[in-house]
């Protein structure tokens, strides 16, 4: 990692200033380095010496000038650097030398091993999932990835909701609403019928009592009602499995909110927040009976038309909330309840909670990551604010919550589900209560069709895995919480910032080192000069090198679109390069540097694509 070991000699540097100056250094000094937009700024550049110059009452040209002298004489930043210059108003500019970075492996900090559970996908087990669904999935693998990468210890996590209202729609709708409609999937069936329970609420209020009855059932288990809920919930949720498979996205463990209910977690957690003064019965009011948790208004900002000040964790008529049975969840998740679930495998490499199973060792994580939308940030600092108030603050801080933004429909994709798009919006809302909404499996179908239909060569990768990955990737490339607005037909552009422009990127370097007879995983000598560069070779070269701290930070930050975007970079330079600069019919000097030039491309391009789920194939 470069940018980490020029911050390490310029600190050094700087406590070296410090001490001829004969001033005492704090070390709350933040250095930062990064490469100038413009190449002939150097490879590198710092504004340690404007942030330092308040504090040594010196103009900050001066200072860099100092600066520069003590790393000169410090080794020329571990001798990585061949070059030092200062430039107004105070920017100390570094040029790597490449023939000495080439030949140097430069590896990531790895982390102690430290074990991360990371929940994600979590989708209610009512119906077929859409592709706001999918955000969530894409988003949790590309950081198990990312988070594995970096050394952690990963163990991936689905939450099955088998207790939840969602649920009970479903099956109060298969107990009373007739459907003959012609599906494939059971989840599709249920789609249907799951919109059309939700419009029947409206015009027959008293059904709602059903879901009441239902709920019950499935709390208590064991009975008519709940076998046939339970029964539901798991062929909806194998069908979930399948659609994610297609993407690439694994599972360590499911766990199902029935076994938190029914095996006593909840009665644990409750018997250690009884012992705290902020967790109490309300005695009268509306919330009469209920179990809540007291809160001060500056802890959590909140709207108090959406939450109480006190959140409430068991309803007067004895219903757990979510947040509830969450805090239980999120206590065993790190070890902090003397139960434990047992365990039966649910497929061949999947493990489920299980009533009648055995023991292993599951969670105990040091760290946790929840992949939740943003509309769950009140119900995800509730969960923190537990941990916190129990005393296990070490915890709390280790616990995160990855936000993100709703999946919408461009409007062009709502006039293909026949929604009236005549208001003029630039997006359209998803709802499963309505019926509105993209199916994973409808729109991997479509994407599928149109990516054949543009194909010329079709002896590569399948036109289903190509769709796979222009989703997967259209579903990364944004910040996590910007609301993406999908469009089929940007998905699937061969340009741009897609998914197979970066797959294509890749294929075309592994066809130029077949042809040049590089072997796939043995890496050409490094030239004997790496001088006089193109500055299209040299562009390339400088942000291959970038790679170790753009994953480092991307790690930290929990940043995906970080790596999106650095991968999008570099295919564009790879192909500006490729445009540019022939290989095969270069000199031998030229073509020995080209060819070594981009086998790095491809190892790092390949190395990306694979944190990014994406796939490496030698043919499109």
């Amino acid at each position: 990692m470069i940018i980490q070991l020029m911050i390490n000699s310029i600190e050094k540097s700087v406590k070296n200033l410090f001490n001829e100056l004969g001033l005492h250094y704090t070390g709350d000094l933040k250095i930062s380095v990064e490469q100038p937009a413009h190449l002939e700024h150097g490879d590198y550049s710092t504004n340690v010496a404007m942030q330092l110059a308040k504090v040594l009452r010196k103009p900050p040209i001066q200072i860099a000038g100092m600066l520069k002298n003590k790393l000169e004489d410090e080794g020329y930043i571990d001798n990585l650097v061949n070059k030092i210059e200062v430039a107004p108003p105070g920017f100390i500019n570094m040029t790597i030398d490449w023939k000495e970075w080439a030949q140097r492996a430069f590896t990531l900090p790895l982390n102690n091993g430290e074990k991360v559970v990371v929940e994600h996908t979590s989708i209610n087990p009512n119906k077929s999932a859409h592709i706001g669904h999918l955000r969530n999935s894409c988003i949790g693998d590309a950081l198990v990835r990312l988070l594995k990468r970096t050394g952690y210890n990963v163990e991936v996590h689905n939450y099955i909701d088998d207790l939840g209202n969602q649920l009970a729609d479903t099956v109060v709708g298969l107990m009373n609403i007739p459907e003959r409609s012609e599906h494939s999937r059971f989840g599709d069936f249920c789609w249907d019928i799951y919109s059309r329970v939700n419009k029947e609420y409206q015009e027959n209020p008293t059904l709602l009592e059903e879901r009441t009855k239902v709920l019950h059932s499935l709390e208590k288990g064991n009975e008519n009602l709940s076998w046939i809920g339970l029964l539901a919930a798991e062929r909806i949720v194998r069908e979930h499995l399948e659609e994610m498979k297609a993407f690439g996205i694994d599972y360590d463990l499911l766990v199902w909110e029935s076994n938190i209910v029914r095996e006593g977690f909840w009665t644990s957690a409750f018997d250690l927040l009884r012992q705290t003064t902020l967790f109490y019965q309300e005695t009268s009011g509306k919330l009469a009976g209920c179990w809540l948790l007291k809160q001060s208004s500056s802890d959590i900002e909140k709207n108090e038309s959406e939450h109480n000040m006190d959140k409430v964790l068991v309803r007067s008529n004895g219903l757990l909330t979510y947040t509830a049975k969450d805090i239980a969840y999120h206590l065993w998740k790190f070890g902090l309840l003397e139960k434990d679930f047992l365990y039966k495998r649910f497929s061949e490499d999947l493990w489920t909670t299980h009533a009648n199973g055995i023991h292993s060792p599951f969670g105990r994580a040091d760290i946790v990551i929840n992949v939740i939308d943003h509309r769950q940030e009140y119900p995800q600092a509730m969960v923190k604010q537990a941990l916190e108030i129990l005393g296990y603050t070490k915890q709390a801080e280790q616990l995160r919550h990855v936000s993100y933004g709703v999946v919408s429909l461009s409007p062009a994709a709502a006039r293909e589900l026949g929604i009236d798009t005549t208001d003029g919006k630039a997006s359209y809302a998803m709802s499963g209560r309505q019926g509105i909404g993209i199916k994973i499996s409808d729109l991997l179908d479509r994407m599928e069709g149109i990516i054949e239909t543009k194909r010329s060569d079709k002896n590569g990768l399948s036109s289903r895995i190509i769709a796979a990955a222009a989703i997967r990737y259209y579903l990364l490339r944004y910040n996590l919480l910007t609301e993406v607005v999908f469009d089929i037909e940007q998905a699937t552009e061969v340009t741009g910032n897609t998914g197979v422009y970066l797959v294509y990127a890749y294929a075309r370097a592994v066809s130029i080192l077949n042809k040049a007879e590089v072997e796939f995983n043995m890496m050409p000598e490094v030239p004997e000069e790496i001088k006089q560069m193109e500055k299209c070779e040299y562009a390339l070269l400088r942000h291959i090198a970038a790679w170790q701290d753009t994953l480092y930070t991307a790690s930290n930050e929990l940043s995906l679109n970080t790596i999106c975007n650095y991968a999008h970079e570099l295919a564009t330079l790879f192909n500006s390069f490729y445009a540019a600069c022939p290989i095969m019919k270069a000199g031998e000097d030229k073509k020995a540097f080209r060819i070594w030039l981009t086998y790095k491309f491809k190892e790092t391009i390949g190395d990306a694509l694979t944190v990014l789920g994406l796939p490496t194939s030698s043919r499109m």
